[in-house]
Parts: C-alpha cells; sequence; structure tokens
C-alpha cells in the first residue's frame, strides 16, 4: 500500500465517522416518518442552500462533466453554465405552490404532491412506480464512487462500490433526511471550495509551464475543437440547438423528487428567491468544475481516451499527478462527497415510493383497515429503512454492468423520462389551474413514452430527402443519441398533450382548486 492510499484511507475513516455522527444527530430528530421523509420547516436559507446544490450536484459534476471537459474542451462549458440556471429557473416556478400547498396537505414526496394536485390515487401511484426509473441515475452515483475508491484507495472494483454503498447505508438509515440534509450541507460547503481551488489552478494553469496560455496551446495541439465554442461530432455540444436543448432538457431537473422533496425542509418565512438565488450562485460556482477536466487534458495529454476508467478519472488522476499525496487524498474524499450528497438524497426519496406512496397512502387501508395512525406511522418509518437496503442493492447491481460509462450522459437513462414526464403534470400544473386530473395523466405518460421511443430510435426513419414530414422524421431520429434533445422534445410532447386533453376534458372542482392555489388547506 502507497502514501497516498495510507492518506486516503485515513481520511476516509475520518469522513464516515463524521457522517455516521451525523446520522447520529438525524436519527435523533426523527419523532415520526415525516420527519424520516421530509425534515419537514427544519432548517435556514444557508444550510439548506450548501445541502440542496449539493443534491443537486452529484458525481455528475465532479467526475462526469469534469470528464466532458477534458474529451471535448471548452465547449463543454456551454453545458457546465447553462444547467444551473436552468435548474433554479424550474425550481423557482413550482417552488411557491409546491412547498405551501405540500405543507397544507401534509406531502411526504413529490408523486403526493402530485395526486394530491389532481385529486387522483391513479397518478400519484403511477408517478411514484415510474421513478423508479431514478435507479440510474443512483447507479450513476455508485458508479462514481467506484471510480474514486478505485483511484485512491487501490480497491478492486467490486470492493470499491461494496465500501460506496456501505458508506450511504449507515448514516442514511440511521437519520433519513435529517442525515441527508446535515451531511448534504457539510458536503457542499466542501464542494464549493474543491470547486473554487479548481478554478484558480485553471487560471494558474498549474502544471504547465507556462501557465494558462500554454494550456491553451496544448489543448490546440491535441485536438482543435477543443478550443474552440462547439465540438462537431460531439452529438450534445455541436450547435446553438444542442446548448438550447440542454437548458431546457434540464428545468424539470430540480422538482425531481429527490430534490424537490428539499422545499418542504425550508423554516417558514425564510424568502424563497433569495433563497433560490444563493442556490443558484452555488450552482454557478461548481459548474466551474469542468475547468479542471480541460486542464487535465492538457497536463495528461490524451491517455485517459483509452484507459479502463476512461476520462471520469480526470479529477482524481489530476490531482494524483498535481498534489502531494495527503492532498490528493484529502481532495479525492471531498469529491466523494459530492458524490454522497446525491445518492443520499435519491435513495431516500425511491424508498419513498414503497413506503409512503404506495404503503402509506394506498395499501395500509386495505392490509391493516383498524390501524391507528401511529401504527401506520410506525410502519412506515420501518419500510422506509428496509426500503432503503432494497434500493442500494438493486441500484448496486444496475452499476457493476455500467462501469466504464460516462457518468455524466449515463444518469440520463434515469432521468430524461421523469424530467419529460414532468414537464406538464407539474411544471405546467402549478402555475395553470386549468390542467385537469386527465390531462396530467395523459401528459405524464406521454413525456415518459415519446423520451422512451427518442432515446432508442424507435420513430420510423424518414428520408432527408423526402417530404417536410419524412424530413422532420429524420431530424428528430438524428437526435436518439443527444439524451437533451431528446428530453426536450419530449418536454414539449408532455406540455403540448397536457393542455390539448385538459382543454377537452372535465376540470377540477373549484373549491379544490382554491385549496391547491391559496395554499389554505386543511388534511
Amino acid at each position: 500500500m502507497d502514501s497516498l492510499q495510507v492518506w486516503a484511507w485515513m481520511f476516509l475513516f475520518l469522513y464516515v465517522g463524521a457522517m455516521i455522527g451525523f446520522g447520529y444527530l438525524g436519527m435523533r430528530q426523527v419523532q415520526s416518518s415525516d420527519d424520516f421523509s421530509t425534515a419537514r420547516g427544519g432548517y435556514g436559507m444557508w444550510f439548506l442552500a450548501f445541502a440542496m446544490t449539493a443534491t443537486t450536484a452529484s458525481g455528475a459534476t465532479f467526475l462526469g462533466i469534469p470528464g466532458l471537459g477534458y474529451t471535448f474542451g471548452l465547449p463543454a462549458l456551454g453545458y457546465a453554465l447553462v444547467y444551473p440556471f436552468a435548474v433554479y429557473l424550474g425550481v423557482w416556478l413550482c417552488f411557491r405552490q409546491v412547498q405551501k400547498a405540500g405543507n397544507a396537505f401534509g406531502n411526504r414526496s413529490i408523486p403526493e404532491f402530485i395526486g394530491d394536485r389532481y385529486q387522483s390515487d391513479v397518478l400519484r401511484i403511477i408517478v411514484a412506480v415510474f421513478s423508479i426509473v431514478l435507479l440510474f441515475y443512483l447507479a450513476a452515483q455508485l458508479l462514481a464512487g467506484l471510480v474514486m475508491f478505485e483511484q485512491v484507495l487501490g480497491l478492486d472494483a467490486f470492493w470499491a462500490l461494496t465500501v460506496t454503498i456501505l458508506v450511504l447505508l449507515v448514516y442514511v438509515v440511521l437519520g433519513g433526511a435529517h442525515a441527508d440534509i446535515l451531511t448534504d450541507g457539510v458536503q457542499g460547503a466542501m464542494m464549493l471550495a474543491v470547486a473554487i481551488a479548481i478554478v484558480v489552478m485553471f487560471v494558474k494553469g498549474a502544471g504547465v509551464e507556462g501557465g494558462l496560455d500554454e494550456v491553451l496551446v496544448r489543448l490546440q495541439n491535441l485536438d482543435p475543437q477543443t478550443v474552440g465554442v462547439f465540438y462537431e461530432g460531439s452529438g450534445i455540444l455541436g450547435s446553438y440547438w444542442d446548448f438550447s436543448a440542454i437548458f431546457l432538457a434540464h428545468l424539470s431537473l430540480g422538482m425531481l423528487p429527490h430534490i424537490g422533496n428539499k422545499v418542504w425542509a425550508l423554516k417558514e418565512g425564510i424568502g424563497r428567491t433569495r433563497f433560490l438565488l444563493l442556490c443558484l450562485l452555488f450552482g454557478v460556482v461548481l459548474a466551474a468544475m469542468i475547468f479542471g477536466g480541460v486542464l487535465a487534458r492538457a497536463v495528461l495529454g490524451d491517455e485517459l481516451l483509452t484507459s479502463p476508467g476512461g476520462p471520469n478519472q480526470a479529477i482524481p488522476a489530476l490531482f494524483i499527478a498535481l498534489f502531494p499525496q495527503w492532498l490528493a487524498a484529502l481532495l479525492g474524499v471531498a469529491i466523494l462527497s459530492a458524490i454522497m450528497s446525491t445518492a443520499d438524497g435519491l435513495v431516500i426519496s425511491t424508498s419513498q415510493v414503497f413506503a409512503n406512496d404506495i404503503y402509506r397512502r394506498s395499501l395500509s387501508r386495505v392490509l391493516f383497515p383498524n390501524a391507528s395512525e401511529e401504527d401506520v406511522d410506525h410502519h412506515v418509518l420501518i419500510i422506509s429503512r428496509w426500503g432503503i437496503v432494497g434500493v442500494l442493492l438493486g441500484a448496486g447491481i444496475l452499476a457493476w454492468y455500467s462501469i466504464g460509462q460516462n457518468i455524466a450522459l449515463m444518469v440520463w437513462a434515469g432521468l430524461g423520462g421523469m424530467m419529460a414526464a414532468l414537464a406538464g403534470p407539474l411544471i405546467l400544473g402549478v402555475f395553470w389551474r386549468g390542467v385537469t386530473k386527465q390531462g396530467a395523466i395523459w401528459g405524464f405518460m406521454m413525456g415518459a413514452v415519446s423520451f422512451t421511443v427518442l432515446r432508442n430510435s424507435w420513430l420510423p426513419i424518414g428520408d432527408a430527402g423526402g417530404n417536410m414530414l419524412q424530413q422532420g422524421l429524420f431530424w428528430v431520429h438524428s437526435q436518439a443519441n443527444n439524451p437533451f434533445a431528446c428530453t426536450t422534445l419530449a418536454e414539449g410532447l408532455s406540455v403540448l398533450t397536457t393542455v390539448v386533453v385538459s382543454l377537452f376534458s372535465a376540470p377540477l372542482p373549484k373549491e379544490h382548486l382554491d385549496k391547491v392555489f391559496g395554499g389554505h388547506l386543511s388534511q
């Protein structure tokens, strides 16, 4: 075992000890299943901003996005800077309504909020079950953890994945949402410090004699496209349309179940706009991690393009190449915190599909019709904790069979369909009273199905030289390899379907809509 691994193991034990400590603190605050799932009204602006930013960031931010920077150079900067603005614009559009109405309804998850918004148990169950596709997103985080443990701790892939799962399992099972937010708040601060360090390194041209100017020269010599605005042939960074698709695709990201449920943790009376502007500032700083991948390409050359771990290893490889081993190990553990900060929220939100959305709201009434609220709450808490175990095992298996894929792109196997599906019923439904139950159901299904069809190239291939319909089909087919384009197109179909069906279906009762949009609800 070399000195890097010794230092890494030392810092890892300290990190795991701290996470278990936060898990214990979270456990002491858990008095009910609602505490476990939402930490309702428990946190102030700054701490929750760190936590929400950390959850939004993920392993893709610290490994996958730098991997894109390593592969494509400066054109990837557009992706990194565009998506935070889209994410928090989407959250801003939904925040007030989801927070006020959700608190009044006692909602514990985004699927439950949608079900109550439209007075539909069917829609709640559909959204809850479909959100299980976020296992792909969770698997991407576990894969990122695997990369870090392989690189820094010297573990083989199996044990690297096992350690990642065990670290998450311990503190999330203990404290639920409180543990999630407590750990994410601290981890968010660590991540921002690393991102700022990366920016400084890039500006100074660390590891490259001649500084930033020489970095650009090296990139030009390696691949002229890496110093341009677009990267033709990338599939995602080749045109203004590609960047527009990145923006539009991310509008729903901030209201995915593992992020959106944090709106209920904000203390009452705190300004939502100020909170979200703070989150946006933090998000833009974290997006600057892209510069680490660009710098790594200049320092390391093309070696990672053909290595087993691929460009995902850009940041840990850069740290190992430039820093004393103790500092590289410390920074590696800091990046691990970014991975855990998204994974823990995903684990909790996915476990709530079984504990809250399916058991508490549906099965408990059938299985235990005479059970007291206290008994049901106890059952939900048990299912929540065992659900965490099952979710982590499922995601771990999925991660094992996804080794070598780009993490930033892999997450869209789980994100794209869910984000497209939510565009109509959630994004549109929180500010247009006219969305009906049928409109929401059909809009959700259209978004999910159309993303799947587009992403898998199941449309009939048109003729680039045929009529306008054939040309259109050909162009849509050509977007199959661009997950952001597929998501954007599917979001548009979700919204359109929601509008059309809502115009021709029965509206929800005025009294219910007044309650939802007024935020004055009683359980």
